[in-house]
């Protein structure tokens, strides 16, 4: 699993980073603690039998396939087993939409894993963050802070958000998308 998002203060609570958010709260329920590794902090636990290994790529968003493909080749994760955790501007807030492929519809962190592991056939966990921005203000709006309205309702949110993660490494997409994608 591999969370996406930015390293430095300046992007910890920014809507781009939300799957920094997602991982640290993952880890956090599982016990687990990220460590500085090569091109990413890596933590790994056990789920249900299963060892999930969960990255946040140092890389910055735009070299996330740099991260991702290393440490599929290190851990020997198949494509199968890879789930991407990342924003999406085309979802409204809080929504969760997993898909086992498709294309980066203009994000450039899965620009950069589809084009270093030659294939958009892997899965992703979109998190909607909304489009509330004016034209030309886009990379204003998602490296912007979440709203104090959007704060109160993020922690239920990564709530169901962490609970897709463990439901993808225990039973698959397919049960995956099928139980989480109307929540």
């Amino acid at each position: 699993m591999a969370g996406l998002g930015n390293v430095g203060d300046e992007y910890a609570s920014t809507r781009h980073n939300i799957g920094f958010e997602i991982a640290d709260a993952l880890a956090r329920s599982a016990g687990a603690f990220f460590v500085a590794d090569r091109l990413a902090f890596r933590t790994q636990f056990k789920h249900k039998g299963r060892t999930i290994v969960l990255i946040k790529p140092t890389t910055f968003m735009n070299l996330s396939g740099k991260a991702v493909n290393y440490w599929m080749q290190q851990e020997k994760i198949g494509i199968e087993n890879l789930l991407i955790l990342t924003d999406d501007i085309a979802l409204p807030f809080g929504t969760i939409r997993l898909r086992a492929k498709g294309s980066p519809g203009g994000h450039n962190g899965l620009k950069s894993i589809s084009e270093t592991l030659m294939t958009d056939a892997y899965a992703r966990a979109r998190f909607g963050v909304g489009n509330n921005f004016n034209k030309g203000k886009q990379v204003d709006y998602v490296l912007g802070n979440w709203s104090d309205e959007e704060s109160n309702l993020l922690p239920e949110r990564i709530g169901v958000a962490i609970e897709l993660v463990k439901s993808f490494a225990a039973g698959g997409v397919t049960l995956t998308m099928n139980t989480f994608n109307n929540k």
